[in-house]
């Protein structure tokens, strides 16, 4: 690997630990006992952190740039571009099935909600009914049906890396906070890509979700 990936593989790296540290309940209870008034902006910070610092590998992708290695050619452009069509799409559908001011910081903020642990309420969106993680399986659809050059090549590994670990890292805090109406879900819905075969019906998704919630 020459040294510009290997910077790039360096960038993502130190990105998902910076994350994955300030997504982390022990440093969230750490930053709660030391400087409690801030707990409230604890989310909007996270949030323009993980934004500014993606900029520095992202830059670095598009600026080793290269030659492609793989192309999406003939048939193949209208399959992969559908596909990432309709990632977008899927993006924009399950907008509607999240709390936003939740999850951009903006209710702690409102309300001075100084816990450490999220407040949303245990819910199983349609699309939560097909895969438990449905960012990161939309995610990797539009990775993955972009043309690669070496450096994007590199870099579609290294967010497939973590979309994986990550996925695990925090379902350990959605297990503490749902408890074993999380851990039937896990059970019967795949994470990361949806398989026909392992679904919630609609009243199944409610069941989990009253069990859930009544468990908090």
């Amino acid at each position: 690997m020459n040294a510009p990936l290997l910077w790039l593989v360096i960038a993502w790296l130190a990105y998902f630990v910076i994350h994955s540290l300030m997504a982390s309940l022990w440093v969230k209870t750490w930053v709660a006992a030391r400087w409690p008034k801030f707990m409230p902006w604890y989310r909007l910070f996270f949030n323009t952190m993980a934004t500014v610092l993606l900029v520095i590998p992202l830059y670095l992708t598009w600026a080793i740039g290269g030659e492609a290695v793989f192309a999406w050619r003939g048939v193949w452009w209208w399959i992969g571009n559908g596909l990432a069509i309709a990632a977008l799409a899927g993006f924009l559908y399950s907008l509607g099935h999240y709390d936003g001011s939740e999850f951009l910081g903006l209710r702690q903020l409102r309300d001075g909600e100084k816990r450490v642990e999220d407040q949303e309420r245990f819910r199983v969106s349609p699309l939560h009914r097909h895969v438990r993680h449905p960012w990161y399986f939309l995610g990797l659809v539009l990775i993955w049906t972009r043309d690669m050059t070496a450096a994007m090549l590199v870099s579609a590994v290294m967010m497939t890396l973590y979309f994986v670990i990550g996925s695990r890292l925090e379902e350990r805090k959605l297990l503490e906070y749902y408890g074993e109406a999380y851990r039937e879900y896990r059970r019967r819905v795949p994470g990361l890509l949806p398989l026909p075969w392992r679904r919630l019906s609609r009243r199944q998704a409610e069941l989990l979700e009253r069990q859930g919630n009544r468990e908090e």
